[in-house]
């Protein structure tokens, strides 16, 4: 390992601490109004998402000094961790369900969501697992079938919550980093065509998901059911023109959209900034994932290539998923928004793995 360090990359912090600065903001203001309802305070969840940003933050910039290969000898550990608070949350009187999930482990309004956890800690050990067994990824069966068996071993524990959206995340970017650690294509071309029979059963076997799929399609076949967010966050679109309505001037926040603070806050950011200001987020993100992937392409090591490219794909996928399902492009999923979206687990998650992406730039080439 090289024992010089240099400076952590400031366009990767200035990226990260932009889009956290917006995602502020834009939380107040896309709650305030349900806030003041249902707390008597239109500052509750801004509150709240400051504090977590305040620790993430913190978190960020210690974890940016500790040595990413720190976390390659501690990874067996924190998976083994990982995957025993996902048995506890489905402990009834330890897990606790919210919105029909039983996904979160805590004390009354303070919580934790271990499946959140569980991508960092995977994407730390399946960069490990490879890196290690880089020469046997082409065999099917030493290389392959292990580490597939390891990530749907979770993607299981989560979907028994249920939590899709999560899994989703953590078995696309455990797939590209397989994919990209040298894994033959004929073996993913099989593995897609079932996963795909696998993905399909999944949606087939919950009544739910089936109306978000049709709904999907067809939105305004259930508009006051199944159809109900998609149209709701389009009507908060399109209204947003160029320049948007203004800051704090969102109708759609008035009750119309459930929780705009959360997975749909993209819609109500759109509304009021319009496309100029959609548009500037997803240039942010754009900005984050280059400098992401220059820190993968100049990293000592295949540990720190895997682990870097194994968090810029959890970043864009999020990402993707996201902005596609808020603008009607895809089916609606429980996927917030990295940095944006109210929620302390999922941004607290976030802010450590840029810390970790930082770490591996003070040794990276580029």
């Amino acid at each position: 390992m090289p024992l010089k360090k240099t400076t952590p990359d400031i366009v990767l912090i200035i990226a990260t601490l932009s889009l956290l600065t917006i995602g502020l903001i834009m939380v107040y203001s896309a709650s305030a109004v349900w806030a003041t309802y249902k707390f008597d305070d239109s500052f509750f969840f801004a509150k709240r998402q400051l504090l977590f940003a305040g620790v993430g933050v913190a978190a960020m910039f210690f974890i940016m000094n500790v040595d990413y290969w720190t976390w390659k000898t501690w990874a067996k550990l924190i998976l083994i961790i990982c995957f025993v608070l996902l048995l506890a949350v489905l402990i009834p009187g330890v897990g606790m369900v919210r919105n029909g999930s039983r996904s979160w482990i805590g004390v009354g309004a303070f919580s934790i969501q271990p499946s959140e956890f569980m991508k960092l800690a995977m994407i730390s050990f399946l960069a490990k697992f490879l890196s290690d067994r880089q020469k046997l990824i082409t065999s099917f069966k030493k290389g392959l079938v292990p580490s597939l068996a390891l990530v749907f071993t979770a993607f299981g524990l989560i979907m028994l919550q249920p939590d899709l959206g999560t899994g989703t995340v953590m078995v696309g970017t455990c797939v590209v980093m397989i994919f990209i650690s040298g894994a033959r294509v004929s073996h993913f071309a099989w593995l897609g065509i079932l996963g795909m029979a696998g993905f399909a059963g999944l949606i087939l076997s919950a009544p739910y998901r089936i109306k978000r799929i049709t709904s999907f399609l067809d939105p305004w076949s259930d508009p006051l059911g199944s159809g109900f967010q998609i149209i709701q966050s389009l009507y908060a679109i399109g209204p947003g023109g160029l320049f948007g309505l203004g800051l704090g001037e969102s109708r759609q926040k008035f009750f119309y959209l459930p929780e705009p603070q959360t997975d749909f806050i993209f819609a109500i950011l759109s509304e009021e900034l319009g496309f100029i200001g959609g548009s500037l987020v997803i240039l942010l993100f754009a900005l984050l994932l280059w400098r992401g992937i220059r820190i993968a392409l100049g990293a000592p090591d295949l540990y720190g290539s895997f682990l870097a490219v194994g968090i810029i794909s959890m970043i864009a996928i999020q990402v993707m998923i996201n902005i596609g399902v808020v603008t009607g492009l895809m089916p609606v999923t429980g996927i917030t928004l990295p940095f944006l979206s109210y929620g302390g687990s999922s941004l607290t998650l976030m802010l450590m793995a840029v810390g970790v992406l930082l770490n591996i730039s003070r040794y990276s080439k580029y």
